[in-house]
């Protein structure tokens, strides 16, 4: 199970909340100061872009930009509110939607008003999400007409321009860019496709401004190991890494598998490094998604590399005739490391694909295996290169899975009453395959 834990105090003004296991109603979240503002839509983008808000859906861009170039492309603007979490190891999202819908619903609504959309979307996977979503509507309907569109959970069922394609009928599948969504998105009009924590944060600026830099300086993380449990974290940057392995129970970290599946591995030397975006990339890591595997003592790093990219080559989406290749050599390579009948020329072989790769596919899903074969070999050379011709004891023990052990389960969620607020099953551990209908 999933516990939820806070490297800041449970309060109003945090992601979290002040009672983060209980679902939020539309009461308490207006009693809160939830949907009330003073400032115009001008005044609260001037907020956002003052604190230097991020986009927590992976990429971490400026919001003040992407906002400015919605409102600025014309036309009949969409807000969609993307809370489809393609990531095995994140919850964050999830449990946002099923526990604290309204703020992620205002959130939507302000950026609505601050680049004139016209419509809204709230876009997922999650059966009780959706619910939790659409009672929340009927609670307090929002300024903004706004539709829950629901889509099969798959890792590239995310990605921005699979959303837009979804909402428009289509299935959930990457297309060429450009054009970008913010360019011609749903029913071709432009279309801000922004994570569920984004917007959460710009509604939590705009009920509290004067707190907009602490808001917007710090993140929900989701952190877990093979052995030690998982959690859901909000934690301000600036946190090192190893304190956030010390809180999640990971007392002596060997390295961590960063950013869900595309920051890659890090090793020990790597721990002392703190959430921050520039420092994480010059160490050739990401935060991401904000989901943070630690490998205990115990583990081995290249069979986590090894469920990553088994994962990734289940997910693929089948469009990329480089995907579907690259993703399948990466993933065999990886697995014959694992039980010790790994080619000589391995290493060379998985450092052309992290350097070629990368960039060649509609979506990110190749550039995170790519990049995971390179990351094994940076932040783990000598490892790589004891597990050729040999069977190493971790491996022999724990083989790859094809990433279903990198699955997090979301934080149960109750009601005023203390009984569990949803009766819909957990996803599938296996997840969604390639083949089934998106």
């Amino acid at each position: 199970m999933t516990v939820i834990r806070s490297l800041m105090p449970y309060r109003a003004g945090t992601a979290l909340g002040a009672v983060p296991h209980v679902v939020e109603s539309g009461a308490a979240y207006t009693a809160d100061g939830g949907y009330r503002s003073t400032d115009s839509p001008e005044r609260l983008l001037d907020h956002v872009a003052d604190a230097g808000l991020r986009g927590r859906g992976g990429a971490g861009f400026p919001v003040a930009v992407k906002l400015r170039t919605v409102r600025d492309s014309g036309g009949s603007p969409v807000v969609v509110a993307n809370g489809e979490e393609g990531e095995p190891g994140s919850v964050k999202d999830r449990w946002l939607l099923r526990a604290r819908p309204h703020l992620v619903l205002d959130g939507l609504d302000r950026a609505a008003a601050i680049t004139g959309a016209t419509r809204g979307y709230v876009y997922v996977s999650d059966p009780y999400a959706a619910a939790r979503v659409r009672q929340a509507l009927t609670e307090c309907p929002p300024r903004t007409p706004t539709e829950v569109i629901e889509t099969a959970h798959t890792y590239v069922a995310g990605e921005e321009t699979a959303a837009v394609r979804r909402i428009n009928g289509g299935p959930a599948l990457p297309t060429a860019k450009p054009p970008r969504p913010y360019e011609r998105g749903v029913g071709d009009q432009p279309t801000l496709v922004s994570n569920v924590e984004t917007l959460a944060r710009i509604a939590l600026i705009a009920a509290r401004p004067e707190r907009r830099h602490e808001i917007a300086g710090s993140t929900l993380l989701t952190l877990s190991s093979p052995d030690g449990g998982a959690l859901l974290s909000e934690a301000p940057y600036g946190t090192t890494l190893g304190a956030l392995a010390a809180v999640q129970g990971t007392a002596k970290p060997s390295g961590a598998l960063m950013g869900g599946l595309f920051g890659g591995l890090i090793g020990p030397d790597a721990l002392g490094l703190t959430l921050d975006g520039a420092a994480l990339a010059t160490a050739g890591t990401a935060l991401g998604c904000g989901a943070i595997r630690f490998l205990g003592p115990g583990s081995c790093p290249v069979a986590t590399a090894a469920d990553a990219v088994g994962h990734l080559q289940a997910e693929s989406a089948r469009q990329c005739g480089v995907c579907v290749s690259g993703t399948a050599a990466i993933a065999d390579t990886l697995r014959r490391l694992t039980d010790g009948t790994a080619a000589p020329d391995t290493e060379e072989r998985l450092r052309r694909w992290s350097s070629g790769l990368p960039g060649r596919g509609a979506c990110g899903l190749l550039d995170a295996a790519a990049g995971a074969a390179g990351s094994l070999l940076r932040a783990f050379p000598d490892l790589v290169r004891a597990h050729l011709g040999a069977v190493c004891a971790a491996c022999a023990a724990a083989p790859p899975t094809g990433g279903h052990r990198l699955v997090v389960p979301v934080p149960p969620v109750m009601d005023h009453l203390g009984q569990r607020a949803h009766s819909f099953p957990e996803p599938d551990p296996e997840r969604v395959s390639p083949s089934s209908p998106r």
